[in-house]
């Protein structure tokens, strides 16, 4: 683990990540995530071949520091049509140069949390995307107990549009992701804000029937046996990918 001492006042800046960063990326990944990344992804990473990226660097940091990397986001450019959320946007389907960025990692060492630095980072995107006039839409996936990460990007009007059972393999345990999507230049969901609710109700309604009849069926079966229900629902009609990966070192809670 990185031993970062944070000055009292830090001076954040935030600058494309280079060649020279690829030690110093390669331990914040090792040390802030589960997951064991190729080193395929951290060439493709400082050499901006297909993900575009953005560090967070502190200038007064001493001993010749001040340069060193203390955070970053990584991202993807994918085609809106090929992407695992075509559905969930309303665009003009004609047009084949529709695009999304899908961020990849975003992580900040443990002595500069609570500085903003995830924030303006995700920003970063935001805007970067915001600039590309055939992009629709930032979007994300977030493991279920990271509930720092749900809240930032509640916080920052991310939409949570769906929960994706077992999406991710880790440690030979099965873990659900939230997906998440930040909607630019006119994207949109294909819903109004009215047919969500709608929709929405409807599938918690149908669950509940659902939960009942099989309660109901239960009891009459094993008289007054109390009998729990794991939901297994999601909170839209979804088609699922999921994920299994190899991983390296402790859990933390930027997956």
């Amino acid at each position: 683990m990185m031993n970062l001492r944070a000055p009292r006042h830090p001076s954040i800046s935030y600058r494309p990540i280079q060649p020279n960063d690829l030690e110093v990326l390669v331990k914040i990944h090792g040390d802030l995530f589960p997951i064991r990344y190729e080193i395929e992804f951290f060439h493709n990473v400082v050499h901006g071949r297909d993900i575009v990226s953005w560090g967070a660097v502190d200038r007064n940091r001493p001993n010749g520091q001040s340069d060193e990397l203390i955070g970053f986001v990584t991202a993807r450019i994918v085609m809106a049509k090929e992407s695992e959320i075509e559905d969930m946007l309303r665009y003009d389907k004609s047009r084949s140069d529709q695009t999304l960025v899908y961020i990849l990692t975003l992580g900040v060492v443990e002595s500069y949390r609570n500085f903003g630095i995830a924030t303006s980072l995700i920003r970063e995107v935001i805007k970067y995307a915001s600039t590309m006039q055939n992009c629709r839409a930032v979007y994300l996936h977030v493991i279920s107990y990271n509930n720092s990460a749900i809240h930032l990007y509640q916080k920052m009007s991310f939409l949570c549009v769906r929960r994706l059972h077992a999406f991710y393999f880790i440690n030979g345990q099965h873990y659900d992701a939230y997906l998440f999507i930040y909607y630019v230049n006119g994207g949109r969901s294909p819903c109004s804000p009215l047919e969500l609710v709608t929709l929405l109700v409807t599938y918690m309604r149908r669950g509940l029937k659902m939960v009942s009849s099989r309660v109901w069926k239960k009891g009459e079966k094993n008289g007054q046996k109390r009998v729990k229900y794991r939901d297994k629902g999601t909170l839209l009609p979804m088609t699922q990918n999921k994920r299994s990966i190899s991983i390296e070192g402790p859990e933390n809670d930027h997956v």
